[in-house]
């Protein structure tokens, strides 16, 4: 699986890397094969008066092409990236189960019509 880590104002360690590698290594069970992940690791501090936000996003390429995006802000960046990991995995298995609904919903309209024709 590809996974780049990109990050703006802050360092990525080895313990952050292998963080995010861990969290995201398993999305090819939600794709069904291998699909290209691009984390982007954040922190701002501009237009907020007190504290450190720290932003996450993902761009998730399935090798069909389907695009997929979450973005999360928190004040923890272990939360950030776990927040975007599970906003992905929805996004995932509901494009899944919609492309699942669609099949069943067009084998049940052929059979409807096979179904008139065997009189």
């Amino acid at each position: 699986m590809n996974i780049s880590i990109t990050a703006h104002s802050i360092e990525i360690t080895p313990a952050l890397r292998e963080y995010v590698e861990k969290r995201f290594s398993g999305l090819a069970k939600f794709t069904g094969s291998e699909p290209t992940v691009t984390i982007d690791l954040d922190k701002t501090t501009e237009h907020h008066h007190k504290g450190e936000i720290f932003e996450a996003k993902a761009h998730v390429t399935t090798p069909l092409g389907k695009q997929y995006h979450a973005d999360s802000a928190k004040t923890d960046m272990y939360e950030a990236i776990d927040d975007v990991r599970t906003e992905i995995v929805r996004l995932l298995t509901s494009g899944k189960d919609k492309k699942a609904t669609l099949f069943k919903r067009g084998a049940q309209k052929v059979k409807s019509i096979l179904k008139g024709f065997r009189s």
